[in-house]
């Protein structure tokens, strides 16, 4: 008998399609902290992980020409939030042959070196359709493996269903939650205002 295909490799997605009104609008992405950008850090710590990346970002794609990576708005207008991100993500992987997607937000740039290895051994280990990073007894729904095999299902969930909640779609589904611990820091520490941005320079190496 020949042996088993490998799995495809797993596809990853940053998330950067919010209107970031905490920091007074603007692209959070392109903030930048100890000399670099978010998305800099961002990236540097994905690409070490998974491949080939997206950027899901909405607007001109120019502006990110420098990173090097395909550039998605979201696929349905009107700024519907992660979940429509994610959306964006597996209709990219689909047409790529992967079957599996990781995702994670432009403004964490701390999350776990394994986040990818962890959350795809999760789904193999118990059975599950999707796997979650959890934190400090916090679900991460942005920080999360999707099959995709769901994209048809979320197409419809977004666009018939109205879904925006990214949580309540995976519910649907049987979720792995893989904890972190949050000492001495929270991995999934994020950026949403000017303070939580100095804090965060601190935080980083």
């Amino acid at each position: 008998m020949p042996p088993s295909p490998s799995p495809s490799p797993i596809a990853g997605m940053i998330l950067a399609g919010g209107l970031a009104r905490r920091m007074g609008g603007g692209d959070k992405a392109l903030m930048e902290v100890k000399g670099k950008t978010l998305l800099d850090h961002t990236l540097a710590r994905l690409a070490r992980q998974v491949s080939p990346i997206l950027l899901n970002a909405n607007g001109d794609p120019a502006r990110f020409a420098r990173f090097g990576l395909e550039v998605r708005a979201d696929v349905i207008d009107g700024y519907g939030g992660p979940l429509v991100g994610i959306l964006t993500g597996l209709e990219w992987a689909a047409g790529l042959g992967a079957d599996r997607l990781v995702t994670t937000a432009a403004d964490t740039p701390l999350f776990p070196t394994d986040l990818a290895a962890r959350l795809d051994a999760a789904v193999q280990a118990k059975g599950a359709d999707i796997a979650m990073a959890v934190s400090a007894g916090r679900s991460h729904p942005v920080f999360a493996l999707w099959p995709v095999s769901l994209t048809a299902e979320l197409r419809r969930a977004v666009a018939e269903q109205g879904e925006r909640k990214v949580e309540a779609f995976a519910d649907r589904y049987t979720v792995a939650r893989v904890e972190w611990p949050a000492i001495p820091l929270d991995p999934f520490f994020n950026a949403n205002t000017p303070d939580e941005l100095a804090r965060l320079a601190d935080l980083l190496d």
